[in-house]
C-alpha cells in the first residue's frame, strides 16, 4: 500500500525500527532506555513543579504548573507501549506538554505491565490512582469534579476501560476523556487494521502480537477491550484522536460514532499523512505541534465546562 505520509513525519519514520513485541523484556528495556534518555535532554521545567510520589502504592508523577489555580483541575494521565512497555519517562514529554498548556494538574500513572502482569493489573493501578486522587483532593489542590481520564495507545485504551468502569461502579466522576490513537479493539477485524501490515512504527503485526501478551485466555472483559462495551451511555465527553496510517484508526473512529449515538458528547480529530502517536516519535513536525496545540485546548475546554467545586 501507498502511505501518503507527511512530508516531515516521512523522513522521521525513514529511520524508526518497527515495534516487536517478540521478545516483550527486551523491547521494554530498548524503549525504556530511549525514554530516559529523551528526558534527560530535555531543558528544566521551571514553570512546572514535578514530584514523584506513590498513590497507595501506584507510582505516579505529578505535574504542576507553577499558575496553576486552586483547585485546580487534574488529568489522569496513562503512557502508551502496548500494555507491555512504556513508563513515566516515556510519557514525561506529553504530559508536561499538556499541563503547561491546558494549565491543569497532570498525575502520570506508572501502571504494572504486561505480561508480568496482564489485564487487569494496569486497569486496577488506574483506579487505585482515581480513587486516591478523588480521597486527597485537597491536599493535592485539585477538583475532584474535574478530573480527565487520558492517554495514547494503550494508554488510551486504559483510559477508555477506566471511565467504564468507573461509570458501572458508581466510583469518583470522570469529567472527561483524552483518548489519543486508542487501542481498543482486540479483535483486529477492521479494515484499517487488516490492512495496515507495513505502516511505519507499529502496524497490524505489532497489534496481532501486543493483545495476547495483555488479556489472559478465556472471555474478554470490556474494560480490557472497551469496543466490545454494549453500552457507552453515561461516559464522559471525549476528545478522539486518530491518525491516517494507524491500524487502530478504525476501531477509534466507530468508538467515536458509538459515543455519539449514545448520546456522549464526542470531538474527533483525524489527522492526515499521519501513523500511530506520530506526536510522540516525531514532536517537533508541524502537524505533531498542531495536534499537541488541539488536543490541550480539547483538554482545557472539556474541564472548564465542569465548574469548579468551591
Amino acid at each position: 500500500m501507498d502511505y501518503r505520509l507527511d512530508p516531515e513525519l516521512a523522513v522521521v519514520a525513514a529511520g524508526l525500527p518497527r515495534t516487536d513485541f517478540t521478545d516483550p523484556v527486551a523491547a521494554r528495556k530498548a524503549a525504556y532506555a530511549v525514554a530516559s534518555a529523551t528526558v534527560a535532554a530535555l531543558p528544566p521545567a521551571g514553570d512546572v513543579e514535578i514530584t514523584d510520589h506513590q498513590a497507595d502504592g501506584v507510582p505516579v508523577r505529578i505535574y504542576r504548573p507553577t499558575t496553576a489555580a486552586e483547585p485546580a483541575p487534574v488529568l489522569l494521565d496513562f503512557h502508551g507501549g502496548g500494555f507491555v512497555m512504556g513508563s513515566l519517562d516515556s510519557e514525561h514529554r506529553r504530559a508536561l506538554d499538556l499541563a503547561r498548556r491546558a494549565r491543569c494538574v497532570v498525575i502520570s500513572v506508572d501502571y504494572r505491565l504486561a505480561p508480568e502482569h496482564p489485564f487487569p493489573a494496569g486497569l486496577d493501578d488506574g483506579y487505585t490512582v482515581l480513587e486516591w486522587t478523588s480521597a486527597n483532593a485537597a491536599s493535592l489542590g485539585v477538583d475532584p469534579a474535574r478530573v480527565a481520564v487520558g492517554g495514547g495507545s494503550a494508554g488510551g485504551g486504559l483510559a477508555a476501560g477506566l471511565a467504564l468502569l468507573a461509570r458501572d461502579r458508581g466510583g469518583p466522576a470522570i469529567a472527561f476523556q483524552l483518548l489519543l490513537c486508542p487501542a481498543l479493539d482486540d479483535r483486529l477485524l477492521t479494515w484499517s487494521a487488516t490492512r495496515f501490515t507495513g505502516t511505519p512504527a507499529f502496524d497490524s503485526r505489532a497489534a496481532a502480537q501486543m493483545w495476547p501478551l495483555y488479556l489472559p485466555a478465556g472471555r474478554v472483559s470490556p474494560y480490557a477491550a472497551p469496543s466490545r462495551a454494549d453500552d457507552l451511555t453515561g461516559l464522559p465527553p471525549a476528545y478522539v484522536l486518530t491518525a491516517e496510517y494507524d491500524p487502530l484508526r478504525d476501531e477509534a473512529v466507530d468508538y467515536a460514532v458509538r459515543l455519539l449515538q449514545a448520546n456522549v458528547s464526542v470531538e474527533l480529530h483525524q489527522t492526515t499523512g499521519t501513523f500511530h502517536v506520530f506526536d510522540h516519535v516525531a514532536p517537533e513536525a508541524a502537524v505533531s505541534r498542531r495536534a499537541r496545540a488541539e488536543m490541550a485546548h480539547a483538554l482545557a475546554r472539556g474541564l472548564a465546562a465542569v465548574l469548579p467545586r468551591s
